[in-house]
């Protein structure tokens, strides 16, 4: 994904963007490795949405656009709020893409991770690698808790939603 890459030399010319040793390339390297993962939580919340909710709008004259904003997105909200947690949990972690793609910079690709790594590598810089993995955990412990506080707040919004209708 350098400049001179395939793809990378491409991605320069038309659009000023290189992926190869910069912060952009280690968001796009812990990108591609999450996707996965939030695809999947995102198709199992839409495969769970019942069809005829979305059905009964069309009949009554709502068009695709308002079924989706108004059922689908509504309904599958859960779903990818917890796709993006998952996510984010899993770039949280991401050491092999990473150091693979865009290296490991200080200041520039590193990330938790690679920042670890290098403590560990380091002599005499182990506690400093152990506060980095507390702020990791915590950091994840925060978010996991704002995604379940989120999803809880749908929830009720939704049952709400269903109560009055």
């Amino acid at each position: 994904m350098g400049r001179n890459g395939f793809i990378g030399k491409y991605l320069y010319q038309w659009f000023g963007l290189t992926f190869g040793f910069s912060w952009k390339g280690a968001v796009l390297a812990s990108a591609v490795v999450a996707f996965p993962l939030v695809v999947r939580a995102i198709r199992l919340s839409l495969e769970n949405i019942d069809l005829k909710l979305e059905q009964a709008a069309r009949t009554l004259g709502a068009s695709a656009w308002r079924v989706f904003l108004t059922i689908t997105l509504p309904l599958s909200l859960p779903g990818i709020l917890a796709g993006v947690v998952l996510g984010f949990a899993r770039s949280l972690g991401e050491f092999g893409a990473t150091i693979t793609f865009v290296s490991n910079i200080a200041g520039e690709t590193q990330t938790i991770p690679l920042a670890m790594y290098s403590f560990i590598q380091t002599p005499g810089a182990e506690e400093q690698a152990a506060r980095l993995c507390v702020f990791a955990i915590i950091l994840s412990l925060l978010s996991l808790l704002l995604s379940e506080w989120l999803a809880k707040r749908m929830q009720n919004k939704l049952g709400q939603n269903n109560a009055t209708h």
